[in-house]
């Protein structure tokens, strides 16, 4: 348990999706956890599941759908050099080139920690966000996917010191 917080729920999953709102667009959803700021209530992030839909495969075309959840609003799909991202996935077809609909890859930041870490990130605001955008693709797509990780209560200062550098790292 990380220093200052008492856990105060079992662990949860939490479900998500996010649909394009066209195609090829950057799409954000917002998920509220419904935390009590006055009780310093935060949620403590033990992992992340994130599918993102297959790209359309069109001949000669490179497609792809990326995603990333994060801890604050974003104005495009994260990777996990940004401090506020928890965790980011994308599905690639290469076609480029080739007449039929190429080859597909995956990317994924590791969808489940090491066992050593105890958490992989803690959310002091109320809600965390998706995003998602596609490249190349004939229709719309989007991501699904469970964050799972329990409730508990912080200090006064550590609060604080958290919902300040989530809010300031924006």
């Amino acid at each position: 348990m990380p220093a200052g917080l008492k856990q105060t729920s079992s662990v949860v999953s939490i479900g998500f999706s996010v649909d394009e709102s066209a195609p090829n667009t950057f799409t954000q959803g917002q998920v509220d956890l419904n935390l009590s700021p006055l009780d310093r209530e935060v949620f403590v992030v033990l992992a992340v599941n994130m599918d993102p839909f297959t790209p359309d495969a069109v001949a000669g075309l490179d497609t792809k759908v990326e995603s990333s959840l994060t801890t604050t609003r974003q104005t495009a799909v994260q990777n996990l050099a940004n401090s506020n991202c928890l965790a980011a996935s994308g599905n690639f077809i290469k076609a480029a080139g080739f007449v039929d609909g190429g080859v597909s890859f995956q990317s994924i930041g590791a969808e489940t920690p090491p066992a050593n870490l105890e958490y992989i990130g803690i959310v002091a605001t109320n809600d965390f966000f998706v995003q998602v955008a596609g490249q190349g693709n004939l229709q719309p797509r989007g991501v699904d996917g469970k964050l799972y990780g329990y409730r508990a209560t912080a200090t006064a200062d550590i609060f604080a010191a958290l919902v300040q550098s989530e809010v300031l790292s924006a």
